[in-house]
């Protein structure tokens, strides 16, 4: 199918200011449909769900079609999707729970490549618990993280492991499968970030075999809220602390306090953006397949157009060098700071910018340390017009 990127752009009020959007592993703009949506939800009755009045039956309906949407996004269970503030958030929340289980001779493996959401939670619940943290290191020469790297850490005794869906600092999508398999055959749990891979693939929680996928919308053109899926079976030998009068059904029993229902709504609306570009043929599911298929298309063209132009760039490295990636670019300048880069790009109306983005073990790992570098990231909204103008910005820069 083709790929109309100028209707997609039209959809995208904050694309009007004329800015060209390289941010969006720091977040998406939004579609006027996910504003509309977030809006209606505020201004109409809402309530406390339940079914007796109009308000409640407001609320209860835009938590369950949020339920809905996210599975069919990512391919999980609806009665498995917990909402929270953030990825983060419930990363943390999680973590203690399962740790409850853990003591000393336990073990949890965790990356170097992945965002330090996915590191600290298991790192701190391990120390709290006794257990031992295993260390899994990527390839800095190649970016990649070879499933081997993560099964020879594995023993009977590995509790969980952490992995990421893909870098956002470099991109690198490493074979989630092969790692979960390993991990489930040495009887652990995989918990993967998917917070950077949602925004620029098709993705299968089955296929991917992950115990826990965590996922964050407004990485894919939504509210700022988190997400967790996983199996409703896995969430009821969990046991969170609560409140007392709070239900213990899953997933309620995750979700602290009155969700954000508004934003869940936002999230429905984000998922059906993506829905929509899969063509009208087909239930949402296959929609969205289509659609982020096409998405990634759209994206690794535009990505090998900049790969392509990087190369003849004088003093410029390129860190993103795995063979499966996502279109998300690391660069850094030889004897100059890349955020001045960043600030150079920005008074051109080009937002690119510079840091470890929270990913400070893969920062320090490549030899950046915390400084890190300046990240390119490609959305569904950018166009070549977008590339043409960071190009130009990056050539004026290189040759200053």
């Amino acid at each position: 199918m083709s790929y109309d990127v100028d209707a997609v752009r039209s959809c995208f009020p904050a694309l009007r200011a004329g800015a060209a959007h390289f941010d969006g592993p720091g977040g998406s703009q939004v579609p006027e449909s996910v504003a509309a949506a977030v809006a209606a939800t505020l201004t109409a009755p809402i309530a406390n769900r339940g079914r007796v009045t109009q308000a409640e039956r407001n609320a209860d309906d835009v938590v369950v079609a949020a339920r809905r949407a996210v599975a069919d996004l990512v391919g999980g269970d609806p009665g498995g999707v917990v909402f929270g503030r953030s990825m983060t958030a419930l990363t943390y929340d999680l973590s203690r729970a399962l740790s409850a289980e853990w003591g000393p001779g336990d073990e949890v493996v965790v990356t170097r490549l992945d965002h330090d959401a996915n590191v600290r939670p298991w790192v701190q619940a391990a120390q709290r618990s006794g257990a031992t943290v295993r260390w899994a290191e990527f390839d800095p020469a190649t970016g990649e993280l070879p499933p081997e790297a993560v099964g020879r850490l594995l023993t009977d005794r590995t509790r969980l492991v952490a992995v990421t869906g893909a870098s956002n600092l470099i991109g690198t999508r490493p074979d989630v499968a092969a790692i979960t398999a390993l991990a489930s055959a040495a009887g652990a749990l995989s918990y993967v970030d998917g917070v950077h891979l949602t925004a620029h693939a098709p993705v299968d929680v089955a296929e991917l075999g992950a115990d826990f996928y965590a996922c964050s919308p407004y990485k894919f053109l939504g509210p700022h809220c988190g997400c967790v899926v996983a199996a409703p079976a896995l969430l009821e030998t969990l046991h969170p602390d609560k409140l007392l009068p709070s239900t213990d059904a899953v997933p309620e029993r995750f979700e602290l306090g009155t969700l954000p229902y508004e934003l869940l709504a936002g999230t429905t609306a984000a998922v059906d953006f993506l829905a929509g570009l899969g063509g009208p043929e087909g239930d949402r599911r296959a929609r969205l397949r289509a659609g982020l298929a096409a998405v990634a298309a759209h994206e690794d063209r535009l990505r090998e157009r900049i790969d392509d132009a990087l190369g003849a760039l004088p003093g410029v490295t390129v860190w993103s060098r795995a063979r499966w990636r996502t279109p998300t670019l690391l660069l850094t300048f030889a004897g100059r700071d890349a955020s001045d880069a960043a600030r150079a790009l920005a008074a051109r109306g080009v937002n690119a910018p510079a840091g470890s983005f929270y990913a400070i073990e893969a920062s320090r790992w490549l030899g950046l340390g915390d400084a890190g570098g300046l990240r390119v990231g490609l959305a569904p909204y950018t166009d070549d017009s977008d590339v043409d103008r960071l190009l130009a910005g990056l050539e004026a820069w290189a040759a200053g």
